[in-house]
């Protein structure tokens, strides 16, 4: 658990298959850098994959290793990014299959929900 100004926080990062089924997970404090658990996360990408990732993970180093991997990133340009970018909003609507993992792991009431996977 890191602290932050909303108190003591821990961030989950996942990767997740194209059925939105967890590969790889990691836990950061709150104040930490999301390059770095990414950096750890996509160390070892299958070739022709596509990374979909929002825009906390913009950064060029991110970007290089992906592609020094064979495979692609589709990342949203954060709005200081002065050089242009290749990226697809349309491929980026297939992010949504991490939001449904997380939402699957969050507790609905007080108690945890029951998880199953398709």
């Amino acid at each position: 658990m890191g602290r932050s100004r909303g108190g003591l926080t821990t961030k989950i990062h996942a990767v997740v298959d194209a059925k939105g089924l967890p590969i790889r997970l990691s836990l950061t404090p709150g104040q930490a850098y999301d390059g770095e658990a990414a950096m750890e996360l996509l160390n070892a990408l299958p070739k022709n994959t596509m990374v979909l990732a929002d825009k906390a993970y913009d950064a060029n180093a991110i970007r290089e290793m992906i592609n020094g991997q064979g495979a692609w990133a589709n990342i949203p340009p954060k709005s200081n990014r002065k050089d242009p970018i290749c990226f697809s909003p349309y491929l980026y609507k297939a992010r949504n299959l991490v939001e449904r993992f997380f939402n699957k792991i969050k507790p609905a009431t007080t108690s945890w929900p029951q998880i199953t996977w398709p």
